[in-house]
Order: C-alpha cells, then sequence, then structure tokens
C-alpha cells in the first residue's frame, strides 16, 4: 500500500475517532414565577437542540452548581444559565479560580441572561475578558421591553440560519463593554429605551487571546421564548461557537416542540 493511501487510513481514522465535543450546561436553582427564570427546563431544551447536531455531547447539570467539578473535565465550552449579581453562584468559594484555570486552556463560556450580571469588584473583570461584556448595577438596565431585534453582523458564524426577530422579553441593556475592545462582535442590537432609543447591544460574542471564546446573551428571561425559532438557533449556533464546533450555512439544528417547551418546568 503507498504512503499516501496510509496517510488517508490515518486521517479517516483520526475524524472517525476523533470525540464529540463535550458541552456542559449549568441550570441554576428555581426563582422567579412560573415560566420565568427555567433554568433547569431551558437548558435541557437547549442541550437537546445542541445534541442534534453531529459531534456534540451536551451535559446538563441541574439546580445549582455541580457537586464535583470534575464534570468540566474536557469540556470544550460551559453554559451558565442561572441568577447572578452578588448571589451568582460563580462567585462563591474558589469557582472565579476554577473557572479561570479552564479559560486559560482555551474552554469556551456562555452566560444567558441573569447570569451576566456580577458586581463590578467580584467577576466584572473576569466577565469582561472570558465573555466581553457584563451587567452592572446600577449603570445597567432590565426593565421588560417588546422590542424589535437586529441582526447586527451577517457574516459572522453565528448569525448563519436565522434573520431579526421581534420579541417581549426582559432585554437586559447598558452592558459594560471595554472600551474599543477589538475581540467583540455584536451579534444582536435593539433601540432602548422607549423614551431615548438608541442601539444597545443584547448578545455579543468575543474570541480571546488564550484560543477560548465568549457568549453573553441577555434575553431569555421568558421560557416561551425559546419556541422563537430565530433566538433559539441564535443561542445554539452561539454555544456551538464557543465549543469550535463547525456551524452548517444554514445554521444549527434546533428543532423543537409545543410539548417540549411544557416540559421540565420547575415546581412554583
Amino acid at each position: 500500500m503507498s504512503k499516501a493511501a496510509w496517510l488517508w487510513i490515518v486521517i479517516c481514522w483520526g475524524a472517525v475517532a476523533a470525540p464529540p465535543a463535550k458541552i456542559v450546561l449549568v441550570a441554576g436553582k428555581p426563582s422567579h414565577g412560573p415560566g420565568e427564570h427555567e433554568f433547569n427546563a431551558g437548558s435541557m431544551l437547549l442541550a437537546k437542540c445542541l445534541r442534534q447536531n453531529p459531534g456534540v455531547d451536551a451535559i446538563v447539570v441541574k439546580g445549582g452548581w455541580p457537586a464535583d467539578d470534575a464534570v468540566f473535565a474536557d469540556a470544550k465550552s460551559i453554559v451558565l444559565y442561572m441568577d447572578g449579581g452578588e448571589n451568582h453562584p460563580l462567585l462563591a468559594d474558589d469557582r472565579l479560580a476554577t473557572l479561570g484555570k479552564l479559560m486559560k486552556r482555551g474552554v469556551g463560556l456562555a452566560c444567558l441572561h441573569y447570569a451576566v450580571e456580577v458586581p463590578g469588584d467580584h467577576g466584572g473583570v473576569e466577565l469582561l475578558d472570558w465573555i466581553g461584556g457584563f451587567y452592572r448595577r446600577p449603570y445597567s438596565q432590565n426593565p421588560i421591553n417588546d422590542v424589535e431585534l437586529t441582526q447586527t453582523a451577517p457574516a459572522h458564524p453565528v448569525s448563519r440560519g436565522w434573520d431579526g426577530f421581534r420579541s417581549t422579553d426582559e432585554w437586559y441593556y447598558r452592558i459594560v463593554f471595554r472600551k474599543d475592545d477589538k475581540r467583540l462582535v455584536p451579534i444582536l442590537t435593539t433601540m432602548l429605551p422607549k423614551d431615548a432609543p438608541q442601539q444597545e447591544t443584547v448578545a455579543w460574542v468575543v474570541e480571546r487571546e488564550d484560543g477560548g471564546r465568549g457568549f453573553g446573551f441577555t434575553g431569555g428571561h421568558y421560557h416561551h421564548n425559546w419556541g422563537l425559532e430565530d433566538q433559539r438557533r441564535m443561542v445554539v449556533n452561539a454555544i456551538l461557537w464557543t465549543a469550535k464546533v463547525e456551524i452548517p450555512a444554514s445554521g444549527a439544528k434546533c428543532d423543537l416542540t409545543t410539548e417540549d417547551l411544557k416540559a421540565n418546568l420547575d415546581a412554583k
């Protein structure tokens, strides 16, 4: 057998043997009223969508931070969907340091809705580095708004297969970003506040110097909004992107049924 034939066999075997990209979704404890902050149900929906795409192994940690950080071993990306602020689970014990070590290895990170909020002096510097921005009180704002949302980076892989859409949600805005951050790519914007509108970024991505990728999304307050295919595909695309999984030209698969949206809701 020729050397070229052997090389082809080795390449094909490597492609077959390559392990799937492990994505760990950490769902926070129940909070707010029914249909709001449904972190467990929302994470399980996203995991189901992620698994519809080849080369992906999505794992959901329900009900708060994992008891054993070993679940993060070999993860390509971590998704945090949980309450934030001063009681953000990321800020307890030595979790910032634990995640920091993973970030230095190039692991991706996505923070959804309340998970983008941390105090400026405790977690703010880290989220600025890891995902490119964060929600800081009292500067940042979070009223419920019904808005038109605009896709702002059509050439980016995260923008494949979806378009701008309309949604009522607790859209956080006035997000803190680094000044002139060349890493930052706004993905979704809207005009807020209603009485003095200006373009505000509500979803964004960054590519970090350590080789990792970050994503922030300020929507996700209302569970039923995962029924919006454009929102769902944008977020699934972004999570795959943070895990360095190739996104198809038509966008990621993210099929759900109405029954899926009713499943796994917390008892509230």
